[in-house]
């Protein structure tokens, strides 16, 4: 079984990444975009903080169905302000994650337990809505990581990683 401390753990950790991916992409490259139908380097920075703040904001608010027609209009309300410069990107990107994990620890284990509706209809626990929240980050991590690459520049998992070995 899933533990909620091993899934908080893991959010910084992928967070983290993602904050160095933005610190490693020069201020001038921050609205990148490999097509114009893509969002932004920026945008997907953005998109990381708001959906992580908004998804983690309405499970402690206790929202239970996210299939209701206003969910987008929810999930707004939670929208925090992107900086400009990477630096402060980066920070935010922390501090959200921080606020959220830190506030997440303090549930129980029947806040975790108790069901939610998903916008597609299906039920989970709000740990499982919690892990969907992580990978839909992992997969905008990634992205981060494939732009910076497109610009001749190494992410961050790849940098510890050679460092490891010298």
């Amino acid at each position: 079984m899933v533990r909620p401390d091993y899934c908080l753990e893991h959010w910084r950790a992928v967070r983290e990444d993602a904050a160095l991916a933005v610190e490693a992409m020069p201020a001038e490259k921050l609205g990148y975009r490999p097509r114009e139908d893509l969002m932004s380097f920026r945008e997907v920075a953005g998109h990381i903080l708001d959906t992580g703040c908004g998804l983690a904001g309405l499970l402690l608010d206790g929202e239970t169905d996210f299939t209701l027609p206003d969910f987008r209009q929810r999930l707004a309300r939670y929208r925090r302000s992107l900086p400009e410069d990477p630096a402060a990107i980066a920070a935010e990107l922390r501090a959200s994650v921080a606020e959220r994990r830190e506030a997440l620890a303090r549930q129980t284990p029947e806040f975790f337990a108790g069901m939610v509706t998903k916008w597609d209809g299906s039920r989970v626990t709000r740990l499982e809505m919690l892990q969907f929240v992580i990978e839909h980050e992992v997969a905008h991590r990634m992205q981060l990581f494939v732009y910076l690459r497109m610009n001749g520049l190494v992410p961050p998992t790849t940098k510890r990683k050679l460092g490891k070995k010298s």
